[in-house]
């Protein structure tokens, strides 16, 4: 008689995980022999469940990033020189907590992309805002933002976000505006959030990219100097699977 009242002053209350568990505990034969304290106890922990995934999926849908990838599918038996132990380091997160960078480096089709984003997946996880841009189309809504009025909105809400990355860093040198943008984008993170970067050159070659002497130096300064790395090699994952393969590839 109590279960539909109930489930109804529950999800009034916002209490969706509560009212979940609820309607489970209710169905339970075995649940009878639960004491209050134990019945309350399960109610509690499938509303803090469905808080943490609600937060989770927010994360995830804010972040955008470009592969469904998690640290648990990471493949470290292709031949790409990926330190394992280093990696598991940096899926604890403690460097973006920290606010350094991370500089991953190596030829086309090695996993860069997949694994930047199943750190960024981590870092949603772990309750920390997160942003993915393809560097091409981040100079691109940087300048359509800047002919609309969005340009100081677009680089505050970049600004706040606990791990913004940067995926396919080059080659093309960059254009003046786009030097510019990188100096803000970078001069507003120094020291206050972390920047996660990928590219096919090596970063002594990111000089060559910015183009400015002047600029180049304070932009890489503010990027390379707490920066951890990966440098990855070896040929193409992409070579080795098939079109229904789950394995990891970008």
């Amino acid at each position: 008689m109590l279960n539909h009242p109930t489930l109804e002053q529950l999800r009034h209350l916002g209490l969706d995980g509560m009212a979940q568990g609820f309607r489970a505990l209710a169905g339970d034969p075995e649940a009878e022999r639960l004491s209050h304290a134990e019945w309350l106890g399960l109610l509690l922990d499938h509303e803090l469940t469905a808080r943490s995934q609600k937060r989770l999926d927010t994360r995830l849908r804010a972040a955008g990033l470009r592969h469904t990838a998690t640290i648990e599918d990471v493949d470290y038996r292709a031949p790409r020189g990926l330190d394992r132990a280093l990696f598991r380091t940096l899926a604890s997160c403690q460097w973006i907590r920290q606010r350094h960078n991370l500089l991953v480096t190596g030829p086309c089709g090695v996993g860069k992309s997949w694994l930047a984003c199943a750190l960024g997946h981590q870092a949603c996880r772990e309750d920390l805002a997160v942003t993915y841009y393809r560097v091409p189309r981040l100079f691109a809504a940087l300048d359509l933002a800047r002919h609309d009025g969005r340009y100081g909105r677009l680089l505050k809400a970049i600004a706040r976000v606990k791990l913004l990355i940067l995926d396919d860093w080059g080659p093309e040198p960059l254009a003046a505006d786009q030097q510019r943008d990188l100096l803000e984008i970078v001069e507003d993170r120094y020291d206050a959030g972390s920047i996660l970067m990928t590219s096919q050159l090596p970063v002594d070659k990111w000089y060559e990219i910015i183009g400015s002497p002047t600029l180049a130096d304070a932009i890489l300064d503010r990027i390379v100097h707490n920066a951890h790395r990966l440098t990855l090699h070896g040929e193409s994952l992409r070579k080795r699977t098939t079109p229904t393969s789950q394995m990891e590839t970008a």
